[in-house]
């Protein structure tokens, strides 16, 4: 339903499909899979949070959400960060589905090396974005300027991994107990 709503009237038609297509390929997975690998509640929830930031982004463009504009005027701030918390975000909810996914189908356990190569899945996801994002741009020209929503800044590659590198970082270290009972009940 948030889906079909995000889509009435966005900003700019090709950037919402570009932006809600991960929704659109993750669905169906989360549905096909959820009987024989169902997820932790954290995880679904987080990935329905990640959906709910994609859609309003893919909406008004990321540069052009309303909620980024407050934060920006209340903070003071030289643009709209809202495309920083998607980023944050990119880092944050793949590090709890890395992390469950590496714990139930690996001999790995909750340790240095899992936190390690949660945080890995997570940087090489949010490298491949980038790639994703260069090419449309190169695909589309013009038309991908929303979908890349730089705003001006010649650093917002860097921003957007180092954003994805601290939101992986923080699910890890503030969600790693909740998550591992919710695994232990979840296999129990």
């Amino acid at each position: 339903m948030l889906l079909l709503l995000s889509g009435i009237g966005p900003e700019d038609r090709y950037t919402w499909v570009l932006e809600v297509a991960p929704i659109l390929v993750a669905v169906p997975i989360l549905v096909a899979t959820r009987r024989r690998f169902p997820l932790t509640p954290l995880a679904y929830r987080l990935i329905f949070l990640h959906a709910c930031i994609l859609m309003l982004g893919g909406h008004y463009t990321y540069a052009a959400v309303p909620l980024g504009f407050w934060v920006r005027d209340a903070l003071g701030l030289s643009r709209n960060h809202y495309d920083r918390l998607g980023h944050f975000a990119q880092g944050f909810v793949p590090a709890i589905l890395a992390r469950e996914i590496l714990i139930r189908k690996t001999p790995l356990k909750s340790g240095p090396w899992l936190f390690f190569l949660v945080t890995c899945v997570c940087l090489a996801i949010s490298v491949f974005y980038e790639f994703l994002e260069w090419w449309t741009a190169l695909a589309s020209g013009e038309a991908a300027m929303a979908f890349l929503g730089t705003q001006g800044d010649v650093w917002d590659t860097q921003w957007d991994m180092f954003l994805c590198l601290l939101g992986a970082l923080t699910a890890q270290i503030t969600l790693s107990r909740v998550h591992d009972r919710q695994l232990a009940a979840l296999t129990a």
